[in-house]
């Protein structure tokens, strides 16, 4: 009997530690395939938890990569103006706009900005990250304590790679790509 409780504690012990692994993996589904991002929980609580808030009310489904840069980032999220199946949808204003949530206040942390980290957009402001974010294409030290780093990509950088890019110095893209949709791993 006592071999028995061990093996049920055991597998019940696996199979809730998977469970929770897993909460904080989220498949970015993109026109060119499927990204795997693990998000740092431990490192930027609010962020994560905004980041999920805002996928799993599906606020991110058809939102354009509005910005970006060969070598650097593809900027999105912009729930408000720059969700191409939203009545508000304005590609001109993409980037100006973020959810009716309130800002957060920054988590910033010694993650280094690195290829595929993702890290929360904002303006001037250290404290006005909302819904917006970016994935970096490569090292981008001068971002690293100035932005919230929240989450890496762990599989499938490669479809990031092929994110249409923007055409003048500022990134912005002509009839850009969208986010498909992003939800958690099951």
């Amino acid at each position: 009997m006592n071999k028995l409780l061990y093996f049920i504690f055991i597998f019940i012990f696996i199979y809730s530690t998977e469970i929770f692994a897993n909460e904080n993996i989220m498949i970015l589904k993109l026109k060119n395939g499927e990204v795997k991002i693990k998000l740092f929980f431990d490192i930027a609580p609010n962020h994560v938890k905004r980041f999920k808030t805002l996928a799993n009310s599906n606020l991110y489904d058809g939102v354009v990569f509005h910005r970006v840069i060969d070598g650097f980032m593809a900027q999105t999220g912009d729930v408000e103006f720059g969700n191409s199946l939203n009545e508000k949808y304005d590609l001109a204003r993409a980037g100006t706009g973020g959810s009716d949530l309130p800002d957060l206040k920054s988590e910033f942390s010694n993650i280094a900005h690195q290829r595929g980290t993702l890290s929360m957009a904002r303006s001037t402001d250290p404290n006005s990250a909302n819904s917006q974010f970016f994935i970096c294409f490569g090292e981008a030290p001068h971002l690293d304590r100035n932005y919230t780093a929240f989450g890496m990509v762990i599989e499938g950088m490669e479809h990031v790679d092929k994110i249409k890019k923007g055409e003048d110095p500022n990134g912005a893209v002509k009839n850009p790509d969208i986010i498909v949709n992003i939800r958690n791993l099951k």
